[in-house]
């Protein structure tokens, strides 16, 4: 498809509500959703949808760009609860159910939500920042809601009694989530006049500045991402076909665009995972389905490999295994293919840009290293220092443009300025270099390239390279400051093997680096600190260290005792 069919085709649609009933129109009773046993098709899906639209309508006060926290882990009522926000007017802000009451706090205020869905497991920590905020309605649902009765009456009676996981919560003002959809049953819905470039969602993110923001997504900007996801995958997606698993949390959003919407677009039959951690559970689950297309990143891809029973799993109909959130090594990418026989397409994007900007077509053979061109209607260039447009192999930093790249930053006008250019361009705050046949290989963070001796030292290059010894799992590559060296660097390591020693990784090392990028400094752990996702927290990491740091500093200097 070239660019111009594809701008015809996201051009149909003015906003999302209109393309989510054509879709749910099209599929009809075709599978839409399964979660813990039980299955919503299409028409069910966009029924209640359609429920819950009625009930923000009429039984609350919120109006059309008001914003509403969706505040709950891969459960049914997820896209029941955004598909209904988004048909009644309403900005979604995808809210992580594992923050602190603290980071909930922050979010809620910044993002101004008027209105919270939350899980009857989480509702203790919405409780605790209620009064801080101007959330006026707050909607609770339980793990069993929408799945078949009596089923979901033992869940949620097994939830509160037996295994004990539903704190204790008070909140006067709370409306079950089966009674808003009860009394949105019998409302007909109000139809509101949405055009392409209103909000849809406002997404959280570190993002290219450093701090939390949120990103503001158009209903356009996704239309358009869907679109251009489609064009790609569209060759292994056949309509109506797939069985497509969903380990990682829809309120992120490489989850939230391809697993909730363009899986969506081509009538898939999604699969949610609600905890991924618990690999035998993720596993077992995996068994009862003729799973077509498996999405997930590095680190979950390493654990499943590990899984005796994973390894045991039938990997007939699996045609294409989508790799996304973090850097994709190759030891991962060779486990991966030993195992399932199945090839990992891995992509490159950011929250600002709805997120994808590039992915491995599934019919060219995997370039080492890249992350494939980018997406059809997206321009990428490579800027040098001085803002110079860089040559086909150089390295720079990465600017992107496309209809996916977002309106800005929610009320945050320099940071917007510092990332938004005004022709269009996103500085997207990584280090990479394209490739004359126009691939994009992503190199690091730019906050995060070591400068050691006077060289710049790449962490994602010397992990990608280090976790390929056969004893090492997993690890981590930073910058501690040195009045020496400027910076050294620290390995950590997460092994196999209890004998390898520091020095049979730093030989590995000095066999395949130059000497500067050989860490000076190696650490082994059991763990290494992740995101809720599964991407590696170099980050805190580093955090971590610096205060160890200052501690040894502080007490060489404290007088001594007389």
């Amino acid at each position: 498809m070239d660019n111009e069919q594809l701008q015809r085709q996201v051009g149909r649609y003015d906003n999302l509500p209109q393309w989510f009933e054509a879709s749910c129109h099209q599929y009809g009773s075709a599978a839409a959703f399964s979660c813990q046993g039980a299955t919503l098709s299409y028409e069910q899906l966009e029924s209640h949808s359609r429920e819950f639209a009625a009930y923000l309508q009429y039984e609350t006060e919120l109006e059309p760009g008001d914003r509403i926290a969706i505040h709950l882990p891969n459960l049914l009522q997820f896209p029941v609860a955004v598909f209904g926000a988004l048909r009644a007017g309403l900005v979604v802000v995808n809210t992580n159910p594992l923050y602190s009451a603290s980071e909930l706090k922050q979010q809620f205020i910044d993002s101004g939500v008027k209105a919270v869905v939350t899980s009857a497991n989480s509702a203790y920590l919405v409780e605790q920042v209620l009064r801080h905020t101007r959330v006026k309605h707050v909607i609770v649902t339980q793990m069993g809601d929408l799945q078949p009765w009596p089923r979901s009456l033992i869940m949620n009676l097994q939830a509160r009694y037996v295994r004990k996981i539903v704190p204790r919560y008070r909140i006067p003002q709370a409306v079950g989530f089966g009674a808003c959809l009860q009394l949105g049953r019998h409302r007909e819905l109000k139809p509101v006049a949405i055009k392409s470039n209103d909000l849809a969602l406002l997404q959280y993110t570190g993002g290219v500045t450093g701090s939390s923001k949120g990103v503001m997504l158009s209903h356009g900007n996704l239309l358009a991402n869907i679109a251009q996801l489609k064009s790609v995958l569209g060759e292994v997606c056949v309509s109506g076909s797939e069985v497509a698993i969903a380990p990682l949390p829809l309120y992120h959003i490489y989850s939230f665009t391809l697993n909730c919407l363009m899986m969506l677009e081509t009538g898939a039959h999604v699969v949610l995972i609600v905890n991924p951690r618990d690999t035998a559970g993720f596993v077992g689950e995996l068994a009862k389905w003729p799973f077509t297309i498996l999405s997930g990143l590095n680190t979950l891809f390493i654990e499943l490999c590990q899984h005796q029973e994973f390894c045991n799993l039938d990997f007939s109909h699996l045609k294409a295994t989508i790799s996304g959130g973090m850097a994709l090594t190759r030891f991962t990418e060779n486990l991966w293919v030993d195992v399932t026989g199945c090839p990992i397409l891995e992509g490159y994007g950011l929250t600002e840009c709805s997120p994808v900007v590039a992915i491995h077509p599934p019919h060219l053979d995997r370039r080492s290293d890249t992350v494939g061109p980018p997406v059809p209607m997206t321009d990428a260039k490579i800027v040098g220092p001085e803002g110079e447009v860089l040559h086909p192999g150089e390295v720079g930093d990465l600017w992107v443009r496309g209809p996916q790249v977002m309106q800005g930053y929610w009320n945050k006008p320099e940071e917007t300025a510092q990332a938004l250019k005004p022709d269009g361009w996103l500085v997207t705050g990584d280090v990479a270099r394209i490739s004359d046949e126009g691939y994009i290989e992503v190199i690091d963070r730019k906050v995060e390239v070591i400068n050691t001796a006077g060289f710049s030292v790449y962490p994602s290059e010397l992990e990608n390279l280090i976790s390929c010894h056969p004893d090492i799992l997993e690890c981590a590559i930073i910058g501690l400051p040195d009045d020496e060296l400027g910076e050294v660097i620290k390995l950590f390591v997460v092994s196999r093997n209890r004998r390898l020693s520091v020095k049979d990784v730093r030989d590995y090392c000095r066999e395949r680096l130059t000497s500067y990028k050989v860490p000076k400094q190696v650490e082994f752990r059991n763990t290494l600190p992740r995101t809720n996702v599964g991407k590696v927290l170099r980050r805190e990491i580093r955090d971590e260290e610096l205060r160890k740091q200052q501690r040894k500093r502080r007490a060489l200097t404290r007088p001594p005792i007389t």
